[in-house]
């Protein structure tokens, strides 16, 4: 697999804000952890709606990859991305681990923080 095409892609999606496409990269049984999840959340029944209120309740950001490290069983990625906020646009960076069972996200843990 390339990793790199397949963050990209992923990472795409999140800009999109597209929670279908998101979820064929998750696999049904997926474990997904960031900033407001941190006790994680199981399974494509939790991760739709917790998706869906996410993107309703956010501005738009567009994600961009820096980079990614291969890991035993996945990746690591390190991202910038931009928020449209209204006072003007704030940045930040953050860094995903990711576990795959083939080419499905079993594991996800965000981490996150402001840019000045």
């Amino acid at each position: 697999m390339d990793i790199e095409d397949y963050n990209s892609r992923w990472l795409a999606a999140w800009t999109a804000k597209d929670v279908a496409t998101l979820l064929t990269f998750y696999s049904p049984d997926c474990v997904y952890k960031d900033n407001n999840t941190a006790g994680g959340i199981e399974g494509h029944g939790a991760l739709k709606p917790y998706l869906e209120g996410l993107f309703a309740a956010t501005p738009a950001i567009a994600y961009e990859p820096e980079t990614v490290w291969a890991i035993e069983g996945g990746f690591c990625g390190r991202w910038y991305a931009v928020i449209d906020m209204p006072e003007g646009p704030q940045r930040m960076r953050g860094f995903d681990l990711v576990i795959l069972s083939g080419d499905q996200i079993i594991h996800n843990e965000v981490y996150v923080h402001p840019l000045p």
